[in-house]
């Protein structure tokens, strides 16, 4: 039985003799007198009454019969559906630099959030270090604003794909969305993307037109382009007949119509406040799901999430369960709610309001609070699963120990563990053979490489392997890899480069459009997720920078076939040593190299990319020998040429399969593997 399906769908509705089952929507099938798998349904859809003894049941994981759980069963009251016209959540979601984390500033500044002599800086929901860098949201963010009486709570959402985890679990709290949708570009794949999970939610979604200000900027375009969308993504039509709004967040003016714009962001905030108001049930029991997790140095650990019935106090007695699991019992000490950027401390909040709590340290995203009398638990958030591992072990190379502050594999281990707390779409498994590697699996190179960043920041040291993807088995028993969605903007002249890459890694062109009004060609592809790994910058040597990429997961398809090798090898340092300038004079013939004179490398270092096939050892440590008639910089009249400099995002795109990178606080550097020869020291 399913047991998900079972307490979010079954109900008692009474009839003559004893209760039957409703069915309608929510419970799909039955089998052998028993409740099939049953799709998962809001909270608004749940039935009004649930047999008590079916809830025990289910929570409990015994697999009844549907004749025994409605025979006899006392009910619990699920409280009267009603409509709160106070409050509203929204979420908004763009593709990658749209301007949504702006128009949320512009927004908090209509709403008279600061103060009029403040300093505010910019992208002001952007706290994190690793999203001011990059200019991309990482993580979900809330807050709530009080507008023309209503409280108004919005979730700031990432829009990169690697991150999409973020987006699935506050879809799950909102009442409607806001896509914002750059005046130019029109929809993206990761538009796409956002918009298909809003739709299955059966979400009502406004469009924003952002950047309208722009030279370029073509509404009607935009606007068709999105409706195409939300028919391919089979909307309702309900859904389909969205509400337009125009705005320029940067420059603070919005209208309803593209050639009638005012100053201010009321058009925006008018179309936002005609999404629907959330259906609740406030004299219901307690359910709450979690779906973010924070912590505070002196709170402790703080969950996040949406009540959809009933009140929740401080000091109250609650159980965390979900279905199949036992409910443990436990208490709030402390309830927050949103106000403005920050968050204010209440006696108590009612269905409608997401809050943060504190107080219980056990729990997992995706539980659900419940009252002690009616343990009820919601369904579970559900996320698409991994398609990319890596491979993060001890740091064995010759500069362990030097320069980080954790680096036995129990930190590494516990520090993966409490990532898991709150990143849902991460896995990690240990690893069998080698007791100090451990396999991290997530959405995508991007998402790890997040993740190995911070962990580098909060003083980390380790190695890492090169990202591979996650086959499967197929429903005729082949073999299937992830595919992606791409999409690349470039100018015309170096389209054939383009096509010839994405060809030889097994891609299969879907649409090419003409050059637009800015000179760029646009091609779209069905690439493995395999041959996307280490393309970008390929891409971006090949048309001198000019690229613009964006891809978004297609789902699984059957294996394309072994890729080409690496057209160039790798430099290797020959011997360990303190690069010198000589030594760099005479290898840099050889290839590109990444390292600068004075610093120091170890044997089989990866030190350059080697011009041909293969990979080479140069001796970038040499020394020129000294005599009594010249110095030791006399004749060194060539100079060297520009390295290239690494990020740790290049380093890991660049790995082959027999390369590592060594991640310290303070150091990136990729070594090659070597196996030792039989009866030889490795």
């Amino acid at each position: 039985m399913d047991a998900l399906g079972f307490v979010a769908g079954v109900a008692a509705a009474p009839v003559q003799g004893r209760s039957a089952l409703r069915t309608g929507s929510i419970i799909s099938a039955f089998a052998g007198g028993r409740v099939a798998r049953a799709a998962p349904v809001r909270p608004a859809q749940l039935p009004a009454t649930v047999p008590v003894d079916t809830v025990k049941a289910v929570v409990a994981g015994v697999d009844i019969p549907v004749d025994a759980a409605a025979d006899g069963a006392d009910e619990i009251d699920r409280g009267t559906l009603e409509t709160r016209q106070d409050c509203i959540a929204v979420a908004i979601v763009a593709h990658v630099d749209h301007g949504k984390t702006t128009l949320v500033d512009a927004m908090l500044g209509e709403a008279n959030v600061f103060r009029a002599n403040e300093t505010v800086q910019e992208r002001v929901m952007d706290s994190n270090d690793l999203e001011r860098e990059r200019g991309i949201t990482i993580l979900a963010k809330n807050l709530a604003v009080n507008y023309k009486g209503t409280n108004v709570q919005l979730v700031d959402t990432p829009g990169h794909g690697d991150f999409s985890a973020e987006v699935e679990r506050v879809l799950n709290m909102v009442d409607g969305v806001l896509l914002v949708v750059d005046a130019v570009e029109g929809p993206k794949p990761q538009t796409r993307f956002v918009l298909k999970k809003a739709i299955e939610m059966g979400l009502r979604v406004a469009v924003v037109v952002n950047k309208i200000d722009r030279p370029m900027s073509r509404p009607e375009f935009v606007v068709d382009s999105t409706f195409d969308l939300f028919v391919e993504l089979g909307a309702s039509d309900e859904q389909a007949d969205f509400e337009i709004v125009y705005a320029s967040a940067l420059k603070r003016i919005s209208g309803h119509q593209a050639d009638d714009l005012s100053p201010g962001l009321e058009a925006v905030f008018d179309v936002l406040l005609g999404l629907p108001r959330p259906k609740v049930r406030p004299s219901g029991p307690l359910q709450l799901m979690i779906s973010n997790v924070d912590y505070d140095d002196f709170k402790g650990r703080l969950g996040l999430g949406r009540i959809t019935s009933g009140t929740l106090s401080k000091a109250e007695g609650v159980v965390v369960t979900r279905p199949g699991k036992e409910p443990r019992r436990a208490r709030i000490n402390e309830l927050f709610r949103f106000d403005n950027l920050g968050r204010a401390s209440v006696e108590s909040a009612t269905a409608g309001d997401i809050v943060m709590f504190s107080g219980i340290d056990a729990f997992d995203i995706g539980d659900t609070l419940c009252s002690p009398d009616a343990p009820l638990p919601l369904p579970p958030i559900a996320v698409e699963e991994p398609t990319v591992r890596m491979t993060f072990s001890v740091n064995t190379t010759q500069f362990a120990g030097q320069e980080g502050k954790f680096v036995t594999s129990r930190n590494i281990r516990d520090r993966l563990q409490k990532e898991l707390e709150r990143n849902v779409a991460l896995r990690v498994e240990d690893q069998v053979e080698t007791p100090d590697s451990f396999t991290v699996c997530g959405r995508g190179a991007l998402h790890l490489t997040i993740l190995i960043e911070t962990m580098r920041r909060e003083g980390y040291e380790f190695m890492v392997g090169p990202p591979t993807v996650i086959f499967k088995e197929g429903a005729d028993g082949g073999k299937e890899e992830p595919f992606e969605f791409v999409e690349i903007e470039v100018p015309e002249e170096y389209m054939g480069s383009v096509i010839d890459m994405l060809a030889r890694r097994k891609g299969e062109m879907v649409d090419m459009a003409a050059a637009n009004s800015q000179g760029l060609s646009k091609v779209s592809y069905n690439v493995p997720t395999r041959g996307l790994l280490g393309v970008k910058n390929a891409l971006l040597t090949a048309t001198r920078g000019t690229m613009v990429m964006n891809a978004l997961f297609a789902g699984y398809r059957p294996f394309a076939g072994e890729l080409e090798a690496k057209e160039n090898g790798s430099l290797l340092a020959f011997e360990s040593g303190k690069v010198t300038a000589y030594g760099m004079e005479g290898a840099q013939d050889r290839g590109r190299l990444l390292v600068n004179p004075g610093q120091e490398v170890a044997k089989n270092q990866i030190v350059g990319i080697h011009q041909r096939a293969g990979d080479l050892s140069i001796n970038v440590v040499k020394l020129k020998q000294l005599t009594n008639h010249r110095s030791a910089n006399k004749g060194i009249d060539k100079g060297i040429n520009g390295v290239l400099d690494f990020s740790l995002d290049d380093s890991i795109e660049y790995l082959g399969q027999d390369e590592i990178v060594e991640v310290t606080p303070l150091s990136v550097r990729m070594h090659k593997i070597i196996q030792a020869k039989r009866g030889a020291r490795r």
